[in-house]
């Protein structure tokens, strides 16, 4: 289970899964997300140590990744009412044991609540107005309880999830008030959920377990579930490394044992990771399609910006990077480049750091027409893609068992503005 080696980057890439990138970017045109289903099945079995790997699809929600998913034995997380009818679309059951789809969020939109009351949705309630809300629409069902242990940790302040400053979780010092709300309506509290932010070290992690076993406890032998969260790591350069699975695995198993004696009934163990699932499978494609010079910066401009990609301008993401030469074998020298996108803003720059400081990246030479592949852009990729610019929405295309299939097609003009009108037009 272990994977804690560190990964091989190269700027230079021809294939991926096998297949040409020249000719995946002639054939579906650019910018395009691609997948490699075998990294997810690789991803999922890393964990089977788990006796459920729940996946958060808010990572990367398009259909076809869900079946990959779904094929290879894990759950999922959904965290609207579309994730949850994206869920059911690709033949998730609504109920069953442990529940193939959970609701996890911190409310209920109107939607949200009636589809959780009416397809008998398991709901991991993250706030105590949730509670009050489910409470009076569905009495006598189970749910679980996300905590916010009062503190958190995570690889940017916007992805830390814990602690007084996020929004996420009841506060821990809420509980016996939630439980409460819940017994008010026969509601069971089965399960607890914790999760703290995403790039959770071993260090954080251990503190988490024993803020789960201390608020297990103050729940009782109700409890008969207990959830990790997510926020697996995966390294995005040659200078990091994978998580220890095997202690990661081993700190909560102990967690696990120890309220098992308590109790004395079973406690399953589920792990929810989003992001480590997916994020190495993917690839965003695009094409250069301007090299300039300005004073003693080179700029590599692509046609596509964090109107595709948005983790850069959010965080500051690295993401490696790799050059296609559209003519193979021509002879190239690596340059000191800043990549950007097409978009009418300055903060459109994929080589950055969180603060918006524009960095540099040793990249081959490139011209017009060669390609740029950016790597490890599987998660929050797409799914936070706008129509900023009024450009359309990417294609997607995934491969599996040496197959290209296009599992999204590019937006078209007319899918841009299909709900648009203008009133009283002659």
């Amino acid at each position: 289970m272990t994977r804690t080696t560190n990964p091989s980057f190269s700027n230079r890439r021809s294939q991926i899964a096998g297949l040409s990138v020249a000719e995946l970017a002639q054939e579906f045109g650019t910018p395009t997300f691609v997948y490699d289903a075998a990294r997810i099945a690789q991803r999922v079995a890393d964990l089977k140590a788990f006796d459920t790997v729940r996946y958060a699809q808010k990572a990367c929600s398009t259909l076809a990744i869900l079946d990959v998913i779904r094929r290879n034995g894990a759950v999922v997380d959904a965290v609207s009412a579309g994730e949850i009818r994206r869920a059911l679309a690709v033949g998730y059951q609504p109920e069953g044991a442990p529940p193939p789809i959970v609701y996890t969020a911190d409310i209920f939109d109107r939607e949200a609540l009636e589809l959780c009351v009416e397809r008998q949705i398991h709901v991991n309630c993250g706030s105590p107005d949730m509670i009050d809300q489910f409470g009076t629409r569905a009495l006598g069902r189970e749910i679980t309880l996300r905590i916010n242990p009062g503190f958190g940790h995570g690889h940017s302040q916007k992805t830390n999830t814990g602690g007084d400053q996020s929004k996420h979780g009841i506060w821990h010092e809420e509980l016996a008030d939630c439980l409460r709300r819940a017994d008010r309506y026969g509601l069971k509290v089965t399960g607890l959920h914790m999760h703290i932010g995403s790039g959770t070290d071993l260090e954080h992690l251990a503190q988490v377990c024993g803020a789960m076993e201390q608020t297990a406890l103050s729940v009782g032998p109700s409890v008969t579930n207990i959830s990790t969260g997510g926020g697996l790591p995966i390294p995005y350069q040659a200078d990091q490394s994978y998580v220890d699975l095997e202690a990661y695995y081993a700190l909560w198993n102990a967690t696990r044992k120890r309220l098992q004696e308590k109790f004395h009934h079973a406690i399953h163990l589920e792990i929810e990771p989003g992001r480590y699932l997916v994020a190495e499978s993917g690839y965003l494609i695009a094409e250069v399609r301007a090299v300039k010079h300005q004073a003693d910066n080179l700029f590599y401009l692509l046609d596509a910006g964090f109107n595709n990609l948005a983790r850069p301008i959010l965080y500051g993401s690295y993401h490696p990077m790799a050059v296609t030469l559209a003519e193979e074998g021509r002879s190239v020298v690596e340059r000191d480049v800043i990549v950007g996108g097409p978009l009418c803003e300055s903060g459109d720059i994929f080589t950055q750091e969180e603060g918006g400081f524009v960095a540099k990246r040793c990249l081959p030479e490139a011209r017009v027409g060669d390609f740029v592949v950016i790597e490890c852009a599987g998660a929050y990729g797409f799914v936070m893609g706008s129509n900023y610019n009024s450009k359309p929405l990417a294609a997607e295309v995934l491969i599996e068992d040496g197959q290209a299939h296009l599992i999204r097609r590019r937006q078209s003009f007319d899918d841009l503005v299909r709900n648009e009108s203008i009133p009283n037009r002659q």
